[in-house]
Parts: C-alpha cells; structure tokens; sequence
C-alpha cells in the first residue's frame, strides 16, 4: 500500500510516500479501504518530531479517516466487507488501508458523502468529549472557543450553538471572524486587535465564560483564568502557546474553577470506543439533520500530504484540510 511517513523530522518537504506491507487484522480489529483522511495539528506536530504515535501505533501519520470496510478479525463482527465507514484512529489514517480497533469504526452520518466524513471523525470526538463529556457544557452557559476558524473550532461553535449554549470564538482575520458568526457564535472576537477577557466579561455581564476550550496551553493560561466564570472549566486541548506557565491556585480557587488537560490520541481503546459510541449516540444525527457539518477548505490527493501541512502551518485555511487515497 502507499501511505505517507516522515523518516526524518523536518519541514512538509520531510514527507515521503512509501510502499509498505498491508495491514492485516487481528482480533477486534478491522481493515478500511481508506477513501479520505484529514491533515490535523498532532500530524503537523509528529512530522516535526514533537508528537510521537502512542506505543504500538502506526508510524504512518494520519489519525481520522473514512473509507470501506475490507477485512474484519475475529471478535470485530459487528462489522461486514463493503461497510462505508469512518473512524478514530490513534495513526495510520495517511495510507490506502488503515488497521484500526473495531470501537473506534463509527458509521458515516446519513446524507454524508465518505469524503467529507474523512474529516469528521476527530473534530466530532475532540469536541464531544471536551466540551460536553468533560466539561458539561449546558444549555444557557458560556463557551469561549479559541481558533474558532480551525477544523475544531469550526465545530465546537456550531454545536454548542445548536445545543443551546452561547459562544464566544477567537480569530485572526475578519474573514475568519465573519465565518465564526456564520456558524453560530454569538460573540467573534479579533485575538490580534481585542483582550478576549474583556469581551468574554463584556458579553457575559461580567460572570466570564463557564467552559473554555483552548488550543493555546502556556500562553493562554493566565488570561483564561481571567476570563472564566465562578466553577467555570478549562479544558487544554493544544500547546501551540507552550507547555509551561505559572498558576496562581488562589485566583483559581476562588473562583472554585478547575483546568484539565486532555489529550485523545493516547487514551485506551475502550475509552475511545466509549468516546466513538457517545458521538454516534449525541452528534451523529445533528450531522444528519444538517445542524452541525464539518467545513472543508481543500481535498488534495495523499501524494500532495506537503501542500496540506504546508496550508495548516500557514493558517490558510477555514475548517479541515481532506486527503484522499
């Protein structure tokens, strides 16, 4: 099969297609045809040598895809050949056949044409385990969404919107800001030109935002304590900010608020099958209706994988960013 790796860390340029052996399915485990996977940060992040895959994950980069089921293990029969499917994966997802736990095989969203689920199997999860499974969002609150424009961000506004939360949403260009409204974030504000704790406070009569999902880490923290509302939560989903910054407990426990940094790549499998069956339970058929979709700005062949991390790293795009086999 071809799939694409990167021998050495470096820039897009590190990025090789490969011929490797295709995977064969043991116990509760499946192989997908895959049709398309999508570039993510964690895969921009493992080219660089920063992210590596979990211990007995592929090396292959690469962690959604969608696709058709070829071959199924013992203990995986749920599942049949010829099943159009998408899933989580902990690697792999850049490469013609993906091997994957049969937990994290969720079907595609009726309506949903298998390339574009190829771009919702992470965003879904990230989202929904965060947001709602960690943090308990709940109608009527506050969620600030940092890097709203982002293939996360994109999809953290519009369900907690549908769900009935109000949103606040950071980004960089009015363009981006403008898409932000559009998907239902009630406030847009410009990280480069405005304090976003300001306009969280401003927007919430001065209680603060009740969940913050940050893709920041470091360079956020003190300001998102800020800005959060008395027993708000912060989830930490990114460190593209840093990894280390001081903590002032006292502002924390007055405001009896909690931080949590989450990552999902290195969960066990049942939790992420768990995670899997919860999104097909609650998100799934918000896809179907139309409520939620995920936006995707380019699909690119696989062979062009250094034209996608190249438009990740340059903040070009607006939703995902879709490879197809």
């Amino acid at each position: 099969m071809r799939a694409v790796i990167a021998p050495e860390p470096g820039g897009p340029e590190a990025l090789v297609v490969a011929d490797l052996p295709d995977p064969t399915p043991g116990p509760g485990e499946v192989v997908l045809d895959m049709t398309a996977t999508a570039v993510n940060r964690a895969d921009t992040l493992q080219r660089q040598g920063h992210y590596p895959p979990p211990p007995g994950a592929s090396e292959v980069l690469g962690l959604e895809c969608s696709g058709v089921v070829s071959a199924v293990g013992a203990d995986a029969d749920r599942w049949s050949a010829g099943d159009e499917v998408c899933a989580l994966l902990a690697g792999g997802g850049y490469a013609e056949k993906v091997l994957v736990p049969a937990g994290q095989v969720m079907p595609v969203p009726d309506g949903i044409d298998l390339v574009t689920a190829g771009a919702l199997p992470e965003v879904a999860c990230t989202v929904w385990s965060n947001v709602f499974m960690v943090a308990a969002l709940q109608p009527d609150e506050t969620l600030l969404v940092h890097g709203g424009a982002g293939g996360i961000g994109t999809f953290a506004i519009q369900l907690a919107h549908v769900l009935g939360a109000r949103v606040v949403a950071t980004a960089g260009s009015p363009e981006k800001l403008e898409v932000c409204r559009t998907l239902g974030a009630d406030v847009a504000v410009s990280y480069r030109e405005q304090d976003f704790v300001e306009e969280v406070r401003a927007a919430t009569d001065g209680r603060g935002a009740d969940v913050i999902l940050d893709n920041m880490g470091a360079r956020y923290l003190e300001r998102n304590l800020a800005a959060l509302a008395t027993e708000g939560r912060l989830v930490v989903i990114g460190m593209q900010g840093g990894t280390r910054a001081e903590i002032d407990l006292g502002a924390l426990m007055r405001k009896r608020a909690a931080v949590t940094a989450t990552s999902l790549r290195a969960r066990p499998v049942e939790e992420k099958a768990a995670i899997c069956a919860s999104v097909v339970e609650h998100v799934w058929p918000l896809v179907a209706d139309g409520s939620v979709r995920t936006l995707v700005h380019a699909t690119l062949p696989l062979e062009d994988a250094r034209e996608g991390h190249r438009m990740m790293e340059a903040g070009e795009h607006v939703g995902k960013i879709v490879l197809t086999a």
